[in-house]
C-alpha cells in the first residue's frame, strides 16, 4: 500500500512538474521612464494609464520632441516619443547627436492628425464654427502671405462672405517643437513659394539657417512676422487658447486630440480630391495609406498631403517611439543593459500594439493598421534579440484586426454639403446648390451646428500599395513576419513532441496506478 502510494504521488509529482514547464515565467518589471512628442501626448497618457493598471510601471513627459531625443540621447529617459527624425533635428539645430551614439530604431504608435483650430467672429461678433480652408490658404497664412481674415481667398470657400477685415494672429509653440517641422513640411509642400519667402524673412530672427529641405522646428521669436504670434509652452495652452477665445481673430495648429478635448473650432480642410474633411479617424487611416515609409519605418508624407482619397484628411502622420535595439538596424547600439526594463519595454509596447489601439479614434487618433502593429513586436525582437510574436485578431485587441478603427472614427457631417457644397455656396449659379444657403456664410455658434452623420468621413477609397514595409490600407494590411529565429515552423512542434513524449505517458502511469489502488 504504501509503495502505490509512493506512485500515485510520484505521478501527481510528475503531472506538477509538467504544469511548471508550460506555465510562462513571472516577468520581473523596472521602471521605465519617456518623455519627447506632445503630438503623441494624450495617446500616451491613455497607454501609461492601461499599462499601469496592469502592473507595468511607465512614465512619460510631453516635452517636445527635439527635448525627449536629447533626454533620450543623455541616458536621461529610457524612450523617446517623436514625430521629427533624429537627422532633421540635428539638422534644424533641435540636437539628436547624442541619440545617434546611443543607438536607437523608429517604433510607430500611433496615426494622428494636425488641426487647424480658430477663433474668429463674424461680422455680428458671433462666433465661426464652419469655417472652411483649402490646403493652399492654410499654408499661405501660416507662412504670412495671407494675413487677413477678409481675405478674398478665405471667404472664397465660406459662402464668399468676408470676415471682419482684422489682422490673423497665428498662435503656436514657443520652443522647439516636432509638431512644428511636422506642420512645415505639410506647409512647404502645398506652397512651396510662400514658404520660401517665410523662411528666407526669418532665417535670423529664431529659426536659425536650415539646409535644403530641412523644416523649422521653431517658430519666428524676433522681426515684423514674430509680432503676429502668440507663442505657448505645450499643446493644451495652445488648444485652450483657441477654444477660450482669448486672443481674438487667431488660428493655430496642433493634435486633433487637443481640439477634441477642449472643443476648440477646428477647420474643415479640403483635399487634393476636393472634398472639406475633419481629421477623424477614419480620415486619417484614408489619407495615411499613401504615407511612405522608408526601411527605417520612418515617413515621407509628400503623398499623404495630396492623397486623392476624398475622405483623406491631408494633415495626417505616423508618431514613434524611439527606443534602443541591438540588431536590425543600422542606428542599433545595443540594448538595455537591465534586463528587468528591457521586460517592462516590451511589454508596454506591446500594450501600445494592441490594447491601446482600442481608444485612439475616441480620444482623435486613428489605430494602427495590423502590419505596423506587427512592426512594434519586431521592434520588440530587435531590442531583445528574442522572436517576434506574431499577431492576429486572436491574441491582438487592435480594432484594425477585425475592419474596424473603434468608436468615435467617423467625422460629423459637413454643413456646407447638406446645402450644395462650398461651390454652390460661393457661386450658387454654378454648382446648382440652393441660393438661399448661400446667403448664410460661415455658420456661427448661435446657428445650428451639423450633427453626426456619414458625411464625407467614410474610410473608402483606393487600394494603396505598401511600400518599405510601411504604411498600407488597414483593409487590407497582412502583419509583416519577423525573419527570425525561434520556436515557429519546425521549432514548435519539436517542443509539442518533447512534450508529449515526456509529460503523457507520466500522468497516464499516475491515473493507471491510482486506479489500480481503488481495486
Amino acid at each position: 500500500m504504501h509503495r502505490t502510494r509512493r506512485l500515485g504521488l510520484g505521478g501527481a509529482a510528475a503531472l506538477l512538474a509538467c504544469q511548471v514547464l508550460l506555465a510562462p515565467a513571472a516577468e520581473a518589471f523596472s521602471q521605465v521612464n519617456g518623455s519627447g512628442s506632445t503630438y503623441v501626448g494624450l495617446a500616451m497618457s491613455d497607454w501609461q494609464n492601461g499599462a499601469n493598471s496592469r502592473g507595468i510601471p511607465v512614465n512619460y513627459s510631453a516635452l517636445g520632441s527635439p527635448a525627449g531625443v536629447n533626454q533620450y540621447g543623455d541616458h536621461t529617459v529610457d524612450f523617446a516619443g517623436t514625430e521629427a527624425e533624429v537627422s532633421s533635428l540635428e539638422a534644424a539645430g533641435g540636437g539628436g547627436a547624442t541619440a545617434k551614439q546611443r543607438g536607437y530604431q523608429y517604433v510607430p504608435d500611433v496615426a494622428g492628425a494636425v488641426a487647424v483650430m480658430y477663433n474668429v467672429t463674424d461680422a455680428g461678433g458671433r462666433r465661426v464654427d464652419t469655417l472652411h480652408l483649402t490646403r493652399d490658404v492654410v499654408a499661405r497664412i501660416f507662412a504670412r502671405q495671407i494675413t487677413r481674415w477678409s481675405d478674398p481667398a478665405i471667404s472664397a470657400t465660406n459662402g464668399g462672405f468676408a470676415l471682419p477685415d482684422q489682422p490673423i494672429t497665428l498662435v503656436g509653440r514657443s520652443g522647439q517643437s516636432g509638431t512644428t517641422a511636422l506642420f512645415y513640411d505639410f506647409v512647404a509642400h502645398v506652397a512651396p513659394g510662400p514658404y520660401g519667402a517665410f523662411i528666407a524673412r526669418n532665417v535670423d530672427k529664431g529659426i536659425g539657417p536650415l539646409p535644403s529641405g530641412v523644416r523649422p522646428i521653431q517658430l519666428p521669436t524676433r522681426g515684423p512676422d514674430a509680432d503676429f504670434y502668440r507663442l505657448f509652452a505645450d499643446s493644451d495652452q495652445i488648444a485652450q487658447t483657441l477654444a477660450n477665445g482669448s486672443v481674438p481673430f487667431s488660428i493655430g495648429y496642433d493634435e486633433f486630440g487637443y481640439a477634441k478635448k477642449y472643443n476648440a473650432p477646428t477647420a474643415w480642410v479640403e483635399n487634393q480630391a476636393g472634398k472639406y474633411t475633419l481629421p477623424y479617424a477614419a480620415n486619417i487611416a484614408a489619407a495615411l495609406t499613401k504615407a511612405n515609409l522608408r526601411p527605417d519605418l520612418s515617413q515621407e508624407l509628400s503623398g499623404v498631403y495630396a492623397n486623392p482619397d476624398p475622405s483623406a484628411y491631408p494633415i495626417s502622420a505616423y508618431s514613434y517611439l524611439m527606443t534602443p535595439c541591438g540588431a536590425g538596424r543600422d542606428t542599433c547600439k545595443g540594448g538595455y543593459p537591465d534586463g528587468a526594463k528591457a521586460d517592462t519595454m516590451t511589454a508596454f509596447i506591446e500594450h501600445v500594439a494592441c490594447d491601446g489601439q482600442i481608444n485612439m479614434a475616441r480620444i482623435g487618433y486613428s489605430p494602427l493598421p495590423p502590419n505596423l502593429s506587427q512592426e512594434m513586436m519586431n521592434a520588440n525582437a530587435r531590442l531583445t534579440g528574442r522572436p517576434a510574436k506574431q499577431l492576429n485578431a486572436g491574441n491582438c485587441a487592435n480594432p484594425t484586426f477585425r475592419g474596424s478603427l473603434g468608436a468615435g472614427a467617423t467625422a460629423p457631417q459637413d454643413p456646407f454639403a447638406a446645402m450644395g457644397g462650398v461651390d454652390a455656396l460661393t457661386h450658387p449659379g454654378n454648382g446648382g446648390g440652393p441660393k438661399a444657403g448661400a446667403k448664410e456664410g460661415p455658420k456661427s455658434s448661435a446657428g445650428a451646428q451639423a450633427s453626426n452623420g456619414p458625411g464625407a468621413s467614410s474610410s473608402n477609397g483606393p487600394d494603396a500599395s505598401e511600400a518599405n514595409g510601411g504604411s498600407r490600407d488597414w483593409r487590407n494590411a497582412e502583419p509583416a513576419a519577423y525573419q527570425g529565429s525561434g520556436l515557429g515552423g519546425f521549432g514548435a512542434w519539436a517542443a509539442l513532441v518533447l512534450f508529449a513524449a515526456i509529460c503523457v505517458p507520466l500522468v497516464v502511469r499516475g491515473i493507471v496506478r491510482r486506479f489500480r489502488r481503488t481495486e
